[in-house]
């Protein structure tokens, strides 16, 4: 078995005077795709939440490489469902924005930049603003910009919600080309099954609010038609019931 990168140990949270999380255990591996799925308010974006430092948790830990992190920031980078790129900044600049909080003096920050935006296919877009891009322009650049604020340990967080059906299933694929070309370990939040299925090593199945694990599936490198469809029934049973 791989490394693992982040473990969820036993934690639980109610958030304002609700019990949303119920003694979840998850954990990331080392270059692994793990998937969250769940109704939609269960808790998967506070338990991304609980990870990330955002909020701490009742009860239960938070580990990174081994070191414990409850409630601390900056050793994950996390992407939520609204873009926030900053509309006064181009595309360069945006994408540059991590790599100057890190102390990268602002010329250096923006050559490296523009060698990611080549690597994502964003090149066209540099002297962008933010309101001149599709939807799914925008996301790519944040997740470059997620990328490269803090680590190879990306929060994904029903990244393409807003996207329309076709736009989705583009950037669900050109997801897993740069997952495959970059290798990082994802942790990504969605209540969709089908993309969990395309995009997934390993999927958590959440239950409804207090969200608690129900089902956690290892999938096949490449599943058949019948494997794919008895799994999506296996989740459906559990989403529904």
């Amino acid at each position: 078995m791989s490394l693992v990168r982040l473990k969820v140990a036993n934690v639980s949270k109610t958030l304002e005077g609700v019990h949303t999380l119920d003694n979840l255990t998850i954990e990331l591996h080392d270059k692994e795709f793990v998937v969250i799925v769940g109704p939609s308010g269960c808790g998967k974006s506070t338990l991304l939440n609980v990870i990330a430092g955002l909020l701490k948790p009742d009860r239960g830990s938070v580990y990174i490489d081994g070191k414990d992190w409850t409630g601390l920031t900056g050793r994950v980078s996390y992407m939520q469902q609204k873009d926030l790129l900053l509309p006064w900044k181009n595309i360069l600049d945006n994408v540059s924005i991590p790599l100057v909080l890190k102390g990268i003096n602002k010329k250096e920050a923006r050559e490296t930049a523009w060698q990611y935006l080549q690597d994502f296919n964003l090149q066209d877009f540099a002297g962008h603003y933010p309101r001149q891009l599709s939807g799914g322009m925008r996301q790519r650049v944040a997740l470059l910009r997620t990328y490269l604020f803090a680590s190879d340990i990306l929060l994904l967080d029903e990244p393409f919600a807003a996207l329309d059906a076709i736009t989705r299933h583009k950037m669900q694929l050109w997801l897993k080309d740069i997952r495959q070309r970059y290798q990082p370990s994802i942790l990504f939040v969605t209540h969709d099954i089908n993309e969990a299925l395309l995009l997934a090593d390993r999927i958590y199945v959440l239950s409804a609010r207090p969200a608690s694990i129900k089902l956690e599936i290892n999938l096949p490198t490449t599943p058949s038609g019948s494997e794919k469809q008895h799994l999506e029934e296996q989740i459906l049973i559990i989403l529904e019931g």
